[in-house]
């Protein structure tokens, strides 16, 4: 079996989880049989995708891809499937009986899953057929399915190791997640650990007195978690959820484990379930809105809402955890009590619940979204340093923390000559696991130097003939360093290379030009500078446009402004699926000056270019690289890649294919309407205005915009004409002191100034 022999799944259930997986099967190209007790159930799941945010469709073409159906009347056609997946209620003779159903219903050899949190996978296939049970596993998804890059995966004993190997590999490079292989323990490695760390933050702070904003603001950025905290943490999840997890494991974990009088729920916590405050979904918990939209926050010691508090503990001001761990004020204390005890539970049980220390943490990043897992944690802070407040507290050091001490170098996690180590429950450092088909600049870094480079870029050799250029500012913002690497990377690659890619290891590609830089020359009246510098990006770009050679660009996360216009130039794409891809300049009073309004204008005059307008106008940002399809952004022979990390690898693949017999795109020259065509684009604008929609400001942006896309004078105009008139355009908006006051504001709020 290969990934390649999964062409149709079947989700059986079609609550939220059954129809975000649905979803996330059709977001990658693949027919989906969603069925639940009757059509009309499942047809309700289905059309709900369309409803609910965030967006579980990367397009709304891919609800097509979803047929429904009921148990009764259409279990049957699970024989088309090659993957079935159940996600029904947690309930354990109702999973069972579902599955002895299928069992008679599906094709022999297809795979069979179940998608719980709770339940053991010994439990659910004791009594069902040993060939049942050669086929299945659990596949544990986290919610919602896309946007949550965790997928536990648990094989049992009867497993065929082929069934094993093609659902990792097809959830990886199809469905885009992380992939962790979890032991058949109770709830399995994210709950486990995630459960019990936030049941022990509630009772730090309870026993500290702390409020939930002080809690919160500790549990948050300090320590790498998520910024809802704690108990904004509790509210997003629901305390009704964290309840049924907490009484699960404390019925199934022996009672010796030390996290069962963890388990038990404080009174606090009962009350709460009992009133109905669990939570954002109930209108309430932690946190509420009131009807004017103001938000309040629950005082822990009378049960009463108030008015939300700013937290003022010196702590939540920590930058790293090593720091907050050196404080001794109440933030402090309370960030010990909550990841002293999390820490160490995590280390006593982590070989009972997993084969390796990297697959929780990557559990922890992927599933609960912790910058850090438990065991980068414990290398942040030093694990000696946590030894010894454990000893300070009286409290038995785990074994495994005693292993990093006494035969390890003292850490977990360590770089050695031939790449990055972690440290095996045994004491020994193995290579950490590089997964198949991923790529990184980070392995180029270890390997040498680069070909060039400067503080802003640098070109690496990705070897088989095939450059690699990387953006390493802040953000991958675009200065004028940037844009002379570009420079210096066009001619290098034309005598070392056969292709270039465009990518990088960060969470996002580029947020555009560096605004700072800007603004701070405007204000100093260096227009030669401001002119030179979007002179010299507009040569990169159109560079790498029409290079004798194809330039690939990898793009992931934010491709905004600058970095919008980079994607535009390039030759292909292989884009993250979940790409943000847009031309947002005109909120902060800009126009695209680097192509993008140019590469607009050209893109669009099969149909006018009103709808390229519009998009400029809107700030429009791709929620997908299929919604960024949608938008021109891609174009024919760009690639979509499901899995983060696959990215750069298939951007090389690609460029490596086009570079065989490639020859470059000749310029080109369009004819454009002049003024008459300005006036109807103006004309567009003048009812956006009148309706409230677009403010005076924007009007005069898009009254730029719209002399620039219409090619000034008209006429027959060149790509070289169209990025003067971008150039000009955006220089007058520059000296603008509205342009300049939304640029500020930007830069001092990260909102966009509506003047």
């Amino acid at each position: 079996m290969t990934t390649d022999s999964i062409r149709q799944v079947a989700v059986l259930g079609a609550g939220n989880m059954g129809a975000g997986i649905a979803a996330q099967v059709a977001n990658a190209g693949l027919p989906v049989l969603l069925l639940d007790l009757t059509r009309d159930i499942a047809e309700k799941g289905k059309q709900g995708l369309l409803e609910r945010k965030p967006a579980p469709l990367m397009s709304p073409a891919t609800l097509d891809l979803i047929r429904t159906g009921g148990f009764d009347d259409d279990l049957s056609r699970l024989v088309e499937a090659d993957w079935i997946v159940e996600v029904v209620v947690e309930r354990l003779p109702v999973k069972q009986a579902l599955f002895e159903r299928v069992e008679h219903a599906r094709r022999p050899g297809s795979i069979v899953s179940s998608n719980t949190s709770g339940i053991r996978l010994s439990e659910i296939t004791a009594g069902l057929p040993a060939s049942f049970a050669a086929d299945f596993l659990i596949t544990h998804f986290f919610n919602p399915p896309r946007y949550m890059g965790l997928l536990e995966l648990v094989a049992g004993p009867s497993t065929r190791p082929q069934v094993l190997e093609t659902l990792r590999e097809f959830c990886a490079a199809r469905l885009g997640k992380e992939v962790v292989e979890a032991r058949d323990t109770p709830s399995f490695i994210g709950n486990r650990i995630g459960v019990v760390a936030m049941l022990a933050g509630v009772r730090a702070a309870l026993e500290l007195g702390l409020t939930v904003e002080q809690a919160d603001a500790i549990a948050g950025k300090p320590i790498g978690w998520p910024g809802t905290g704690v108990f904004g943490l509790i509210d997003l999840v629901g305390l009704d959820v964290l309840a049924d997890v907490a009484r699960n494991m404390q019925g199934q974990l022996l009672a010796s484990d030390s996290a069962q009088a963890l388990l038990e729920l404080p009174p606090l916590l009962s009350t709460m379930l009992e009133r109905g405050w669990i939570g954002r979904k109930a209108g309430g918990g932690f946190y509420r809105l009131t009807a004017d939209r103001q938000r309040e926050a629950l005082d822990l010691s009378t049960l009463d809402y108030r008015p939300q508090q700013k937290a003022d503990l010196p702590a939540a001001k920590a930058r790293t955890p090593a720091e907050l761990f050196a404080g001794s004020d109440l933030g402090a204390q309370f960030a010990w009590r909550l990841l002293g005890y999390s820490l160490s539970y995590t280390a006593a049980v982590a070989p009972e619940i997993a084969s390796d220390l990297v697959g929780i943490d990557t559990a922890m990043r992927e599933g609960y979204s912790w910058r850090w897992g438990p065991f980068e944690l414990l290398d942040q802070i030093g694990p000696a340093r946590v030894v010894e407040r454990i000893k300070a507290d009286g409290l038995p050091i785990p074994a495994l923390l005693q292993t990093a001490l006494t035969l390890g170098d003292g850490r977990f996690y360590r770089e050695a000559v031939d790449g990055p180590q972690y440290l095996d429950f045994q004491g020994d450092y193995r290579p950490l696991p590089r997964p198949a088909g991923t790529l990184a600049v980070a392995d180029l870094r270890r390997r040498g130097k680069p070909v060039l480079g400067n503080d802003s870029a640098s070109l690496w050799d990705m070897g088989d003939g095939v450059g690699l250029l990387e953006f390493h500012t802040k953000m991958n913002a675009l200065d004028e360093h940037t844009v002379e690497l570009m420079l210096l990377t066009l001619d290098r690659v034309g005598r070392d290379f056969q292709a270039l890619v465009i990518g990088n290891d960060a969470a996002h590609f580029c947020a555009g030009a560096n605004l700072q830089r800007m603004l701070d020359a405007a204000r100093s009246g260096d227009w030669a500078f401001l002119n030179g510098f979007i002179q010299s990006l507009q040569e990169a770009l159109m560079g790498f446009k029409y290079a004798p050679f194809p330039v690939v660009a990898a793009p992931r996360g934010l491709a905004l402004g600058g970095g919008c216009e980079v994607l535009l130039h390039c030759n292909a794409l292989q884009a993250h699926a979940d790409l943000n891809a847009g031309l947002v300049e005109l909120r902060v009073g800009l126009l695209p000056a680097g192509g993008g309004t140019k590469e607009m204008t050209l893109r669009y005059q099969d149909v006018g270019v009103e709808r390229g307008f519009d998009l400029i106008l809107g700030s429009v940002v791709s929620q997908s690289a299929a919604n960024a399809r949608d938008m021109r952004v891609l174009t024919d022979g760009c690639a979509i890649t499901m899995h983060r990390k696959r990215v750069l690898a298939d951007a090389k693949t690609l460029a490596r294919r086009m570079a065989g017999g490639y020859s470059p795109a000749r310029p080109v020259v369009v004819s454009l309407p002049g003024l008459a065509g300005r006036a109807a684009l103006e004309a567009r604008v003048a009812v956006q205005v009148k309706a409230g929609k677009m403010t005076i400001h924007d009007a005069v942006v898009a009254d730029h915009v719209a002399a620039v896309m219409t090619g000034g004078e008209g006429g027959e105009v060149t790509e070289h004409e169209l990025l003067r008139l971008e150039r000009e355009h955006f220089l007058e908006l520059l000296r603008l002191p509205l342009s300049q006051a939304r640029m500020e504001h930007m830069l001092a709020t990260g909102k966009p100034l509506r003047n």
